[in-house]
């Protein structure tokens, strides 16, 4: 390994002349290959910025420009009508390579060409970003395109016609707008009546007025100079304050979990599987490192913003007493391991050559062999990063600051990402119901110390070779690991693959160095507070209910005939599913994406709305006739498909709201309506998860390739968090948490509920079959 070699390439004697050098010559060589390599990607990276920087211009394109300008000069045409001429009698005369009026006709005509092509550019991306501004495509029923949205469709493919790199778009990308506080107001509003009764809502009506009235309008003149000036009004604070400024721990509270493939197995072999997929996982990592990637197109066309992708790898959550920091490497060659509570560091490259996967699987097999037994407080020491963030940070501080503790820790935290070897076995059994909850159970929390919880992800990977992810939420949303886990498991399944006997493809090297051992001297005071970290995760963990299922009965297939989307249907029945579980509504939370807009994160669609409730009420009382039933659905649906667009395109309520308060913190204004809407709780959290992104394989060829998706904790301690993915034309994976410590919550009997609204729903529209 790379750093074996470099281990011994100085090795040095004392002698009475002083100190003696040798160096290894093969040590030398890998290190200048090390060295190469390294150069090879600043090289990429200067090209990448340059190809990026003039999109969607190109070299070739600054060429056709200078040449066409020297060709009309030849045939006495000046197309720079006397620029050129102006160009040329201000360069300098009589030395240099401006001597003959030859070189200097032409260096003037090259840089009249350059601010010519460079206009252009200018000129297209404005263009770009003026037309990706229009959103009234989202807001068209289907098949029903207008004349205006088609040719502004031409227009979009003709200004990104050419081969767009995954970072290209993002200064054409339109800025996130920041909506008017009456249209905001009035949306609230409209949002929260069918959750209170009269006096309720005058009540929260007085304030929102008095709000808008007084306070609003010099909160949103500091929002408005801060949209102007940077680059998302609302990402940075978010990212800030929603998730790093939290001193809760994060597992259960923020993590989330995402699963591997349920329905098929490629290999038993723990070691093969995650060769193949760590192996995968880097050859992302190259490709995102030279843009490779293609951004990611709504309906093929409108790029959404890439920037979550950057802090994928090398990333590591750093503890805080007020709060924490996203450290970000711009490369790491190793990766940190985890088994039986010891911690190993395993390089990827040898010299400049990435490992194979048959390389890999034999460093991890030799982590597996390994028969040392844990350091003192080293089996536990994870569970720091499942505790309290402000123990950690001083516990990381007092402890882990210098000496070997230091360095073991920067190789947990400066590694590419974390990998976690487990001695279970769970895996999704048709015939077994509780075996995907068992699953998702392993992956959101595991034993609460064999998961590092800072690490932007952590793979895990099961003796039965089944994998999974638990992900770290502050420096991106789902969709962006979604991309990821989509090209891995596409990558292990149809290009890597295995041998008959399950091990990965290839003749390992067994001159490779073992995998090294990081060293702790972790002292009882430090262990004290590693187990009273454990204590508190272990707390959460087991409070954490969670039921996962596979509907079988249909999936989107079916819901199209119904004509109302997916998405819809399913967040409608869930309103049903809710009131029948808790005899009410209440606020739901589903997270929608603002990704259109440049650095867009997310924003909230408040699914319960008047329509929906309308809709509820008539199936619970069951007096009401099919006809009328099927109207109210369609207007529930037709009403969150809206709220969804607007949520979309920047015209949401609760990011507005949630900046503005942030402004009335700062300035030390007091608004009682902020107050109350930024502490209403969540008792329903709601998230669909984005799949087929990339098109690694065929679905409808290979129908059991499906990942079952992922899930997250309840965000309230009486509420339910609900993780949808509509998987394919005929099944749907549900996630569904909530805490045994609320005796108003089940999570499967929610799901028992989920079950059967949507098989009710769905009832409305079947078509009666003929007689025959």
């Amino acid at each position: 390994m790379a750093e074996a070699h470099q281990a011994v390439a100085f090795q040095f004697t004392v002698t009475p002349d002083g100190v003696d050098f040798r160096l290894s010559r093969e040590a030398l060589k890998h290190v200048y290959l090390s060295g190469i390599n390294s150069w090879k990607k600043r090289l990429i990276r200067i090209k990448n910025g340059i190809l990026r920087g003039v999109y969607p211009g190109s070299p070739t394109s600054w060429l056709v420009v200078v040449m066409a300008t020297v060709g009309s000069s030849y045939c006495k045409v000046d197309i720079s009508m006397g620029l050129i001429c102006c160009i040329q009698r201000c360069l300098p005369e009589g030395c240099g390579p401006y001597r003959t009026p030859q070189t200097r006709a032409l260096l003037s005509m090259a840089i009249f060409s350059t601010g010519v092509w460079m206009m252009g550019i200018f000129f297209f991306r404005q263009t770009l970003k003026m037309l990706l501004s229009y959103h009234g495509w989202m807001f068209e029923m289907h098949g029903q395109t207008s004349h205006f949205t088609k040719v502004w469709a031409f227009c979009v493919r003709l200004l990104s016609s050419r081969r767009p790199m995954l970072y290209s778009f993002q200064t054409s990308l339109p800025k996130l707008p920041v909506p008017s506080v009456p249209a905001t107001i009035h949306r609230y509003l409209e949002s929260v009546r069918p959750l209170l009764d009269d006096e309720e809502y005058y009540r929260m009506e007085t304030l929102a007025k008095e709000f808008q009235d007084k306070t609003a309008p010099r909160l949103q003149k500091y929002l408005v100079l801060k949209s102007w000036w940077a680059t998302n009004y609302v990402s940075d604070w978010w990212e800030e304050y929603v998730y790093l400024r939290s001193r809760a721990p994060l597992v259960v509270n923020s993590n989330y979990y995402v699963m591997d493939f349920v329905l098929i197995k490629n290999t038993d072999i723990q070691a093969a599987r995650l060769g193949n997929i760590v192996h995968a996982m880097i050859m992302y990592r190259r490709k995102l490192d030279r843009e490779e990637i293609k951004p990611v197109m709504a309906l093929g066309i409108v790029p959404m913003c890439s920037y979550q992708m950057e802090r994928m790898f090398n990333t590591t959550r750093i503890p805080g007493k007020e709060t924490d920091l996203l450290q970000h490497l711009s490369d790491s060659r190793h990766v940190a391991v985890y088994h039986k509570g010891r911690f190993f560091k395993v390089w990827l490259y040898e010299g400049s050559h990435l490992l194979k996967p048959c390389d890999l699987e034999m460093q991890f097999q030799r982590i597996l062999d390994d028969p040392s037994p844990p350091q003192p407080g080293e089996e536990k020491l994870a569970a720091l990063t499942a505790g309290g963030r402000v123990e950690w940070a001083q516990a990381r501080q007092a402890f882990f600051s210098s000496g070997k503790n230091k360095t073991a820790l920067d190789a947990i935290e400066r590694a590419a990402f974390f990998v976690a070897l487990d001695e279970e076995s769970p895996h999704y059994d048709p015939e077994d119901e509780a075996s995907l909850s068992l699953y998702g159970k392993a992956l959101l929390h595991g034993n609460c110390y064999n998961r590092w919880f800072d690490k932007s992800f952590t793979i895990i990977a099961f003796k039965n070779g089944q994998l999974g992810l638990n992900t770290e939420h502050a420096w991106a949303d789902a969709p962006v690991i979604g991309h990821l886990w989509e090209f891995v498991l596409g990558t292990d399944t149809f290009h890597l693959g295995y041998t008959e006997t399950g091990h990965c493809l290839g003749k390992p090297n067994p001159m490779l160095a073992a995998p090294q051992r990081l060293q702790w001297d972790i002292p009882e005071q430090c262990q004290a507070v590693i187990e009273r970290s454990y204590q508190v995760a272990t707390a959460l963990a087991d409070d954490v209910e969670l039921y996962c299922f596979q509907f079988l009965p249909f999936g989107k297939g079916l819901i199209k005939k119904c004509r109302t989307s997916p998405d819809a249907f399913v967040q409608i029945a869930l309103q049903l599913a809710h009131f029948r579980d808790r005899g009410k509504f209440c606020l739901t939370y589903e997270a929608s994406m603002t990704r259109m807009f440049r650095e867009g994160r997310t924003e909230t669609v408040r699914s319960c709305t008047s329509e929906s409730t309308a809709f509820v009420q008539a199936m619970v009382k069951g007096s009401h006739m099919k006809a009328d039933l099927q109207d109210l659905f369609r207007k529930a649906s037709k009403k969150h498909q809206n709220m969804y667009r607007l949520a979309m395109t920047g015209a949401g309520i609760d990011r507005h709201l949630f900046c503005l308060y942030v402004v009335s913190k700062y300035l030390g204004v007091s608004s009682p309506f902020l107050a109350e809407v930024l502490s209403e709780p969540w008792r329903l959290s709601t998230s669909q998860i984005a799949q087929f992104q990339i098109r690694m394989f065929d679905p409808e060829q290979y129908p059991n390739h499906l990942g079952a998706g992922g899930g997250f904790g309840p965000v309230a301690d009486d509420g339910y968090g609900v993780s949808y993915m509509i998987a394919g034309e005929n099944t749907i994976f549900f996630h569904i948490s909530s805490k045994f410590s609320s005796s108003e919550t089940n999570a499967q009997r929610f799901g028992n509920h989920i079950r059967q609204a949507l098989l009710d729903i769905a009832d409305l529209f079947q078509v009666p079959k003929a007689d025959s």
